[in-house]
């Protein structure tokens, strides 16, 4: 029988671009460990609209996800961090990641008043793991999980997605940041390679660091 993972932090957020594998990992660690999964409410009714690209559907869905991120925050705040492990599939801090990418100045500066307003409530990690793939790693995962919502994504849109996550993670010091490039890693097919990820995740205390696979 596996043992049970053990983390030395309390709340754990893993995030990246969309198709890169945040929800498996989760899954992953949660499976194996006493930690509570923490998943993202991603029902978002404008949605649909944005992908298809309709006017005004990019402010309507913004504003709706940083709503919902941060609802689900604070009752993420009532619980007791410190006798809970929490490992969440998203960082709230990503939601401006996508305001940038999608509102004109205009709505960006509504956005940003209200954004200002919410981050006071919201608890910070005690470390965030930053998972990386190149565009085209990414376009081909999303095909392969064959959501209908995210037929009409276009590959300009995920390469924009993708390099907006490299600088915001670049520039990141709010918290110790784990980084990985899953591009070439499959965590699901390596058993060894997801113990030895928990050892580097539990060795991660400061500071930005990446992560090597066994053997690499």
């Amino acid at each position: 029988m596996n043992k049970k993972f053990k983390f030395k932090q309390n709340y754990i957020a893993i995030e990246g671009p969309i198709g890169v594998g945040k929800s498996t990992l989760v899954n992953l660690l949660t499976e194996r460990s006493d930690a509570v999964k923490v998943m993202e409410d991603v029902d978002n009714p404008f949605l649909t609209s944005f992908y298809s690209d309709r006017p005004g559907s990019a402010f309507q869905t913004q504003i709706f996800f940083l709503l919902n991120r941060h609802q689900q925050q604070l009752e993420l705040r009532q619980r007791d961090l410190f006798s809970d492990l929490l490992i969440s599939d998203y960082f709230f801090v990503k939601d401006k990641i996508f305001a940038h990418i999608t509102l004109n100045d205009s709505e960006l500066r509504v956005y940003k008043k209200l954004y200002d307003l919410l981050i006071e409530d919201v608890p910070l990690p005690d470390l965030v793991i930053y998972l990386q793939a190149e565009t085209d790693t990414l376009m081909k995962r999303i095909k392969n999980r064959g959501r209908s919502l995210e037929k009409s994504i276009n590959r300009d849109y995920i390469d924009e997605v993708n390099k907006a996550y490299n600088y915001f993670f670049f520039h990141y010091r709010m918290s110790p940041l784990l980084v990985i490039d899953t591009t070439k890693i499959n965590f699901i097919k390596d058993e060894g390679m997801v113990v030895d990820l928990v050892r580097q995740i539990n060795q991660t205390e400061r500071g930005t660091v990446y992560y090597k696979p066994p053997g690499a």
